[in-house]
């Protein structure tokens, strides 16, 4: 299963979701990261945050969606506002889609303890989201495959809504 996290930038959030989904996701699993407007680099705040978190940061950097033209995602996921009101580029196909907003920790004011606080605030409510995630769509291939297939195949979108969740 492929999952790609998409913000505008692709500098903190998504880079934060999918280095920490890729840490916990069980075998079968595996996250990208891409960004409408990509900043070209990684908030050096996100790399220091996955660094106090333990979270491998080897391969990480900033990219347009664009890069994964051919990846054919399972789940798209926007984890900023301004991304998630934009239209999904037609190239990820039938994925489903969701949307968990996150406040941006690099717009955090305050001291620079307040603002390390804020970035590692938002690991802590991506990892309540992915246990969540990895939970239902552990559930949903059980019990539901033959509705995955046939979203797979374009003839039903669905939409997970797990934004409750943290």
């Amino acid at each position: 299963m492929k999952i790609l996290f998409l913000c505008t930038a692709n500098s903190c959030r998504s880079i934060l979701a999918v280095a920490l989904f890729n840490q916990l996701a069980p075998a079968g699993m595996r996250a990208f990261s891409a960004g409408s407007e990509p900043r070209g680099e990684i908030n050096p705040l996100t790399l220091e945050a996955l660094a106090r978190a333990g979270i491998a940061a080897d391969g990480l950097y900033s990219k347009s969606s664009d890069a994964h033209q051919a990846l054919n995602p399972d789940f798209v996921i926007t984890v900023c506002d301004k991304a998630a009101g934009e239209a999904c580029p037609v190239h990820f196909g039938p994925a489903t889609k969701a949307h968990w907003g996150l406040a941006d920790p690099s717009e955090s004011v305050g001291s620079p303890e307040e603002i390390k606080a804020a970035f590692d605030a938002t690991l802590v409510r991506l990892k309540l989201r992915f246990t969540a995630f990895h939970r239902v769509s552990r559930a949903t291939a059980r019990s539901a495959g033959c509705r995955y297939a046939e979203n797979r195949a374009g003839a039903h979108r669905h939409t997970l809504n797990l934004a409750g969740h943290a």
